[in-house]
């Protein structure tokens, strides 16, 4: 993990970084587990993947909520969310800009309230909270004037399938309370943030509508900035796709038949790593996607990777031009593209996914190593 947020950190510099977390389980048992927490760093402006700035394990057991409250936030779980703001600022101390985004779950008072210098927070709200003058959130921000209205693209999802809607938002500041409940650690009596409420007007029968209520401490002055935090906040789609890659879908490790739970956590954490590598290569494959430089090759290869890579394209590309490499050699695109083809695809029909892109790793890997044999190199 100490490798893979140096190389994150030297990624990062000059750049508006979003560090995206959440926790997803690896082996559940009996309501508790083993589950894992990563921390996620995208680039704001292209949405390409910079690389992993955190991530810890949790051992879950079965508890009271009232014992948990009495916790200070040092020794409770929730702790993840502020330890994974606090790295993510480490690592990324060179970027111009980093803002650290979670769900429901990250919606915790204390998290605001000690949250490392430099570090903005962007969280969708779960507890309709007091505020500073006895009202409620909620009732504040339904009491709000529409502030303007855009189309939005909704992708797919369990349950849901694409579509474009159309969303009114309103936006305002809001000063919470500290809450009652728990320790109160010195916590100010109330905090200052602002209020981003995204809903759907018309959803389609049967559908619920898409509503969500940010969190941040981003200022907002008109609608197209409170807009602009909504699609920060749905850059955390990344870490979703993250966790689909090492599950069923790519690496399997809900398959793991390994009982001792210290190699189970270092083979999960190299799945974790890998997992990434392949999310760069799928976020890759389209080339210029955003204003900027093209992601160089050596976010997802070594250097010394590229003979063989440029070896690979060479046998791949056919005689049309839709059958050649259409990337510039050197970039990340130029990679995507050979793991593409070596996975399966043609070149012809769809994009290639996280699991056609996995197959053409594993197999591009398998042949590095092979190469490194061949040419007596018997410590690889």
């Amino acid at each position: 993990m100490a490798e893979a947020a140096s190389r994150t950190q030297a990624r990062s510099a000059g750049l508006h970084v979003l560090a995206l977390q959440d926790t997803t389980v690896v082996r559940s048992a009996g309501g508790g587990g083993l589950y894992l927490h990563p921390v996620l760093a995208v680039d704001a402006a292209s949405g390409a993947i910079l690389g992993l700035t955190h991530a810890e394990f949790l051992s879950r057991t079965q508890g009271k909520k009232a014992q948990r409250r009495k916790k200070p936030i040092a020794e409770k779980e929730s702790r993840r969310w502020l330890d994974g703001a606090i790295r993510s600022a480490e690592v990324c101390r060179a970027a111009s800009r980093l803002t650290v985004i979670g769900d429901r779950e990250n919606d915790i008072f204390p998290d605001f309230a000690l949250r490392p210098a430099g570090a903005d927070l962007l969280v969708r709200a779960a507890h309709d909270r007091a505020l500073e003058d006895g009202g409620r959130l909620f009732a504040q921000i339904d009491a709000l004037p529409v502030a303007g209205r855009a189309a939005l693209d909704l992708p797919a999802k369990p349950g849901r399938k694409a579509r474009q809607t159309q969303v009114m938002v309103r936006f305002t500041t809001a000063a919470l309370a500290r809450p009652r409940n728990g320790l109160r650690e010195g916590l100010p009596a109330s905090l200052a943030v602002t209020v981003v409420d995204v809903r759907e007007e018309t959803p389609p029968p049967g559908e619920s509508p898409v509503h969500w209520r940010l969190l941040t401490t981003h200022a907002v002055g008109d609608a197209a900035e409170a807009f602009a935090i909504a699609d920060l906040y749905r850059r955390r789609w990344a870490i979703e796709q993250l966790f689909r890659t090492m599950k069923t879908q790519g690496f399997d490790i809900e398959g793991l038949l390994v009982e001792d739970e210290a190699p189970l956590k270092n083979l999960v954490m190299a799945t974790l790593v890998a997992a990434v590598t392949i999310q760069q290569l799928v976020h890759a494959r389209d080339g210029q996607a955003a204003p900027g430089p093209l992601r160089p090759i050596t976010d997802a290869f070594e250097a010394e990777d590229l003979p063989l890579l440029e070896t690979f394209c060479a046998r791949l590309e056919g005689k049309t031009q839709r059958q050649k490499n259409p990337h510039p050699k050197g970039s990340l695109a130029y990679g995507a593209w050979v793991c593409a083809r070596l996975g399966g695809w043609t070149g012809y029909y769809g994009k290639p996914g996280p699991i056609v892109m996995l197959e053409g790793w594993l197999y591009f890997q398998a042949a590095k190593h092979g190469a490194a044999l061949s040419a007596g190199h018997h410590n690889v």
